[in-house]
């Protein structure tokens, strides 16, 4: 029997870098939104080891990918003799900040758990992904959720108003481990206001909620990469509320009440980027 699932990207509406820890990774603090823009994953229980196939030629097949390792943690942990085919059809960008790698995985997890016939709880499954990477617990839960730790700690708050995401992915390679590493935390003179935002959310002021937003890591992306400062200042002339920079980027997204005025600005930043996409918050959690 095969299963499928859609398994929708992530953007960061606060990033907040709050300490390095004696283990070398940073305590965070984070508001999470899942997205409506989705790879597709498709499982096949077998007898036949674990295979990973893709329409996309920019993730590997083998066993770096996480969601093969996603795949082995579940089989080795317990004990599954039965193999799987895993398809993986890319939509979100590679290596953007969109947590499509881990989305992956934490759908893997949710499929695998059906197909293996385990039987394992959500937190069962969020624990799996604690192993995996910080933010695979999130995309098993979805919605919108303030992160803490290494921001696999989750607190589910209100979903943000509906509102058009405009995403504008640079050709600009970033690596997450060297963002991190070239954070100069002493150098950091605006942080988001998480409690702020945590307010507007629960009052439903999405004005309010881009004026609280911020992202630390774009003290060292954007001077790698200087058209993601120009990226996030086109989207705000076009008409978004806000605009920022998702994860360790380079994407940049941008936020619209008017759904008119998102696609205006999709066709002009589609002529500075290749990948532009105008998607829909998304609620995305299992019950």
């Amino acid at each position: 029997m095969t299963y499928e699932v859609k398994a929708p990207a992530k953007i960061n509406l606060a990033l907040d870098v709050l300490r390095k820890r004696p283990d070398g990774y940073h305590d965070v603090s984070m508001i999470m939104q899942t997205i409506a823009l989705y790879d597709t994953i498709t499982v096949k229980s077998t007898w036949d080891g674990i295979k990973i196939t893709s329409n996309s030629s920019k993730i590997p097949l083998n066993e770096s990918n996480i969601a093969y390792k996603a795949a082995h943690y579940l089989s080795t942990k317990y004990n599954v003799k039965r193999g799987a085919n895993i398809h993986i059809e890319k939509r979100i960008p590679v290596a953007a900040g969109l947590a499509g790698g881990s989305t992956d995985a934490a759908a893997v997890l949710k499929l695998l758990n059906k197909a293996w016939d385990l039987k394992l709880s959500k937190t069962e499954l969020m624990d799996a992904g604690r192993k995996l990477g910080a933010d695979v617990p999130f995309c098993i839960q979805g919605g919108t959720c303030l992160a803490e730790g290494l921001g696999e700690r989750l607190t589910v708050i209100k979903s943000i108003p509906d509102c058009h995401i405009l995403l504008a992915k640079p050709s600009v390679g970033v690596s997450t481990k060297e963002v991190y590493q070239s954070l100069r935390l002493d150098e950091i003179k605006e942080r988001p206001d998480i409690a702020g935002m945590m307010k507007a959310i629960d009052e439903q002021n999405l004005t309010g909620i881009c004026s609280k937003m911020g992202n630390v890591l774009e003290t060292v992306t954007t001077k790698l990469h200087p058209i993601i400062p120009e990226l996030k200042q086109r989207l705000l002339e076009y008409g978004a509320i806000g605009s920022l920079m998702s994860g360790s980027g380079p994407t940049v997204f941008g936020i619209f009440s008017d759904m008119s005025a998102a696609y205006g600005a999709y066709d002009n930043i589609k002529t500075l980027v290749n990948e532009v996409f105008v998607v829909k918050t998304f609620d995305g959690r299992d019950e």
